[in-house]
């Protein structure tokens, strides 16, 4: 084929891409025009997805389409537009984007990348074995308080030094999660455990990384070049070999009649359905679920601690009205309990700013819609990609006065009583929201007022100096690394 003939094949091939990228643009809500084959990606700053939305809803309003590739994505933009479709249509904004990195381990199994029956099956299993196994009751927190006592031991090891507290303050929910479907916790120091601990760690960086969201515009990339999304792939492999010695083991010692954590109810499970041929109970999927049970409950909660703890050193004295409400509530002589909450507006009020100020998910998982949908007068068709962003909700202005400053007054009413408030979604909503939230709250107010109990934080640097903006704002807002001192009271 000469060049001439290859120049207008080449063209053809753009002229059609173009034309499948705006034959259906009519219906869809308005955006700015894709160029052919890479669509938006050029208007879009792939390492702050979240302002670049916020830029782009100024022009078109709260409901807009982007083409990350060829592909339309529908934004919502705003608390109104995101409560309107995970609320009010739950039902059709209750799919899952495709998410291409993830989706090459998950393959459409687990809780967090299935779809349709397979989810809300695998969803609803996952959420009565968890609340069997204590989830939401006296007997989980029982096992948080434990974790929170061997988290402050740990931390006592430091002697006062200066301290990186990534490690500990990963091990500490990861170890909730290992006791609920492995029945055990592991020591800090268990070499196996520590090695989990650094690929989960590891793979959020990379999720978090500005490649991660080029891969997950042009998924074809992922199978040619090579990248950090390799790694990810390896780091999942391993965690999964790992998950499936367990549950080796536990099909051998495995008693019908007594099961004692997640693993043994899916293998029972499996065990009653082995002649449904079409059965979701399989090997496969119960490596798949435990792996998105790690990585929403251990990942997300340590990252939010970290986040925590650089966010109380930067602002001191909020740190000491917490202890004095510790000292008034709680006192020295036993553990904080979830019936101390509802005591301590303060600290509640605090635990609820960071996680609005931290925006750990700032444009949320993807959605889609699960059938062809009538939306504000747009026709959005069904699969197609919804990205809803949390920032906008979490950093609204009317209902945060001054939402890029740190201020648990946004939680507080004039009594200084707690106020809640709808904008708060750090966990989603609707039909996708987090199938671990209770659980994370229970972590995150147990761990942080057991550990501010017994420590005192002190900064490397003077407090004005700390940086608290993320190095990461991809699909999780990281911290930058830190050290601190932690000084036994």
């Amino acid at each position: 084929m000469d060049t001439v003939s290859l120049l207008l094949l080449g063209l053809a091939c753009l002229l059609l891409s173009f034309w499948r990228q705006t034959s259906g643009r009519e219906k869809l809500p308005p955006g700015p025009t894709p160029l052919p084959i890479i669509g938006n990606i050029l208007q879009i700053d792939v390492k702050d997805i979240s302002k670049s939305l916020t830029n782009l809803s100024k022009l078109y309003g709260p409901v807009f389409t982007l083409y990350f590739g060829m592909k339309p994505t529908v934004v919502l933009h705003g608390y109104e537009a995101v409560k309107e479709a995970l609320i009010d249509h739950g039902e059709e904004f209750s799919g899952r984007g495709n998410f291409s990195v993830s989706e090459r381990t998950a393959k459409g199994l687990g809780i967090v990348f299935s779809n349709g029956n397979k989810w809300k099956e695998m969803r609803r299993f996952s959420l009565m074995t968890l609340r069997n196994f204590g989830m939401g009751k006296r007997s989980i927190e029982d096992r948080v308080q434990e974790e929170a006592r061997c988290l402050v031991e740990e931390l006592k090891k430091t002697n006062g030094s200066p301290c990186d507290p990534t490690p500990v303050l990963g091990c500490a929910p990861c170890n909730v999660i290992c006791s609920i479907i492995f029945k055990n916790r592991f020591d800090y120091k268990d070499k196996d455990f520590l090695n989990l601990m650094e690929k989960l760690n590891e793979n959020i960086k990379i999720l978090s990384s500005p490649w991660t969201q080029i891969y997950n515009t042009f998924p074809a990339l992922i199978h040619c070049l090579p990248g950090s999304h390799n790694t990810l792939t390896k780091n999942i492999a391993y965690i999964k070999s790992y998950v499936l010695e367990k549950v080796e083991e536990h099909k051998k010692l495995l008693d019908v009649n007594n099961p004692q954590d997640f693993i043994d109810c899916f293998l029972i499970k499996m065990e009653q359905e082995r002649h449904n041929e079409q059965s979701i109970f399989t090997d496969e999927n119960l490596v798949t679920t435990i792996l998105d049970l790690f990585g929403a409950g251990t990942e997300t909660t340590s990252t939010t601690l970290r986040y925590a703890l650089l966010l109380l050193m930067k602002h001191p004295h909020v740190t000491a009205k917490i202890q004095e409400e510790i000292d008034h509530v709680v006192g020295k002589q036993r553990s904080p309990s979830m019936q101390d909450r509802s005591h301590m507006p303060y600290t509640d009020a605090v635990l609820h700013e960071i996680q609005r100020y931290i925006n750990l998910l700032p444009t949320n998982l993807p959605h889609s819609v699960t059938c062809d949908t009538k939306f504000r007068n747009y026709l959005i068709p069904k699969g197609t990609i919804i990205l809803t962003s949390l920032t906008s909700v979490l950093n609204d202005n009317k209902e945060f006065p001054n939402p890029d400053m740190f201020d648990p007054g946004h939680f507080l009413d004039e009594s200084g009583n707690f106020k809640k408030s709808d904008y708060f979604m750090p966990f989603s909503s609707g039909k996708r929201i987090c199938v671990g939230e209770g659980l994370a709250r229970m972590e995150l107010f147990l761990f942080l007022t057991t550990i501010l109990q017994n420590f005192n934080l002190k900064s490397l640097v003077d407090p004005k100096n700390l940086n608290t903006n993320p190095v990461a704002n991809g699909m999780v807002s990281l911290p930058p690394q830190y050290q601190l001192y932690f000084i036994p009271v």
